[in-house]
């Protein structure tokens, strides 16, 4: 995995680099750079949009008692192409705005769900007992030296009110 990220950071800024010239020189300096300026406000507006549109659809998922992992997964690549679109450069614009499209979103959502087991905290605790002091494997809590006896008089609860 380190390899590829190093890969991936070698190879994204040259690719940067070479767009920039090529396009500075077919369209001049100002326009290239403008350019990046409009893609930034434009993929912002966008993020803005499909997020706030994506959390009202966590909130129904959850209120239903659902586990909203697949509006999860999408509010995490709208985050990741929110980073690459404010970044600088025409590549990673345009991969920022390839995940803004929800079919691919959809796309990379059913690949890594093909890959990712999710366990739900019901099914775990399904197999296990819920009382962990039924398990064998639990010390002995017959050890009295780790007992601490406390009388009425010299237990106050939290919230009690000072004398």
């Amino acid at each position: 995995m380190g390899r590829i990220l190093f890969i991936i950071f070698l190879i994204v800024p040259i690719i940067e680099i070479a767009l920039f010239i090529m396009l500075g020189n077919v369209i001049g300096l100002w326009p290239t750079l403008l350019g990046v300026l409009l893609t930034a406000l434009i993929g912002s507006f966008i993020i803005r949009n499909q997020g706030s549109a994506l959390f009202a659809n966590i909130q129904q998922t959850t209120a239903k008692g659902q586990l909203p992992a697949k509006q999860l997964a999408e509010a995490m690549m709208i985050g990741i192409s929110g980073a690459l679109l404010l970044t600088p450069g025409y590549f990673t614009d345009l991969i920022g705005f390839l995940l803004l499209v929800p079919a691919l979103r959809t796309i990379i959502y059913n690949e890594l769900k093909s890959r990712i087991s999710v366990v739900s905290a019901s099914s775990f605790s399904s197999q296990y007992s819920s009382n962990p002091f039924e398990q064998e494997d639990v010390a002995s809590l017959d050890d009295e030296e780790d007992i601490i006896d406390l009388d009425e008089k010299s237990y106050r609860p939290k919230d009690y009110p000072n004398e």
